[in-house]
């Protein structure tokens, strides 16, 4: 699990030790059920039977793999559209490629996160880069869905890179962590991510037997998703482990400790912390689409069958001929059902 290393965490700012703080209560920990995406690689729904009042502004996150594909094997996703919200993929093992119809685009790996903003409504796909699919190799990475405000839903599409080299690198209070932010604030240090809805984004490392203590706004929620390792979450050491979701109450401090003994292949507790100020909006929410209501839900799949969310670029169109694609701007007989299932979203209407 490479992301990003340092070779000596004692020359990294250090988060400052919060001994006044109240610290946040665990609410809740489920375990993300398996399944598989698009053509087929392995996902851990993280989010699976969370209420999304608790999630709020998140609405999705995937764990994919960590799978290690023989050649021939790598998969991505067919060109599928998206309204109304953010994607933010973040890359630790492994090559992805982006493109979207409104050509932002790139190839991120190790460390590397992209982050796509479809607003009004864009196109996308992302795939192994064909290299990858011969080879085969090791493949870890997540894709997370940020909400936006119904202010911010028509907005331009837009895209974005953050480069493993640029996040802000960090170490717990005790030297025990490693804590890279992708976008937000944590005590007064800033990721490189720009976000349209208030949220900070990190990926902790923690060292077995060490204390990870985060100061957190008060107005975020708190979200700890542990993808791989054992350890502790709370003052009242609830016992977390890969694959699980920890939910915590209010307060202005998280605390997470890592197992004395963890297992040869993963020597260390890795932690996916986020937490962003609660939009509390109505959801509608169905396949590809995050709404504020069912009348613009079903209005963004009438606009994705009359092409009205972009066009394929052509000199992709060869991609285009994979499933999902029958036309340059994605229309003919393309059936609603076809996009419902590529992110394993819900295929029924969700609101909230």
């Amino acid at each position: 699990m490479p992301a990003v290393t340092v070779s000596d965490i004692t020359v990294l700012p250090r988060v400052s030790d919060t001994p006044n703080s109240r610290t946040r209560r665990v609410k809740s920990i489920t375990t993300a059920p398996q399944g598989f995406e698009g053509e087929g690689f392995p996902v851990r729904r993280a989010f699976a039977g969370v209420d999304l009042a608790e999630l709020d502004p998140f609405i999705h996150l995937d764990q994919m793999g960590e799978v290690e594909y023989a050649p021939g094997e790598p998969k991505g996703t067919p060109w599928h559209p998206h309204r109304g919200f953010e994607t933010v993929t973040y890359i630790i093992d492994g090559i992805f490629d982006h493109k979207d119809s409104n050509g932002g685009g790139g190839t991120i790996s190790n460390g590397d996160t992209q982050w796509m903003t479809a607003g009004g409504g864009i196109l996308h796909i992302e795939t192994p880069p064909e290299h990858l699919v011969m080879s085969g190799g090791l493949f870890h990475g997540f894709q997370l869905w940020v909400n936006l405000p119904a202010a911010k839903k028509w907005s331009p599409p837009a895209y974005q890179d953050v480069r493993a080299n640029d996040v802000a690198l960090l170490s717990s209070a005790d030297g025990g962590s490693l804590i890279r932010i992708i976008a937000g604030e944590l005590d007064g240090h800033v990721g490189p991510g720009t976000t349209q809805t208030p949220i900070t984004l990190i990926h902790a490392t923690v060292a077995p037997g060490a204390e990870l203590r985060l100061p957190w706004r008060k107005d975020y929620n708190a979200l700890v998703y542990t993808m791989s390792g054992h350890g502790f979450a709370g003052e009242e050491a609830r016992p977390i482990q890969m694959g699980q979701l920890t939910v915590f109450g209010d307060g202005d401090s998280i605390v997470i400790r890592a197992a004395n003994q963890q297992e040869t292949r993963s020597p260390n507790l890795e932690l996916f912390i986020l937490g962003g100020q609660p939009i509390k909006e109505p959801v509608a929410w169905m396949g590809p689409f995050v709404m504020n209501t069912k009348a613009e839900v079903l209005q963004a799949f009438e606009d994705f069958q009359k092409g009205l969310l972009g066009s394929i670029p052509a000199i992709y169109k060869e991609d285009a001929k994979r499933p999902l694609n029958r036309t340059d701007k994605l229309g003919g007989d393309v059936k609603a059902a076809d996009i419902l299932d590529v992110h394993n979203a819900p295929t029924d209407l969700q609101e909230n």
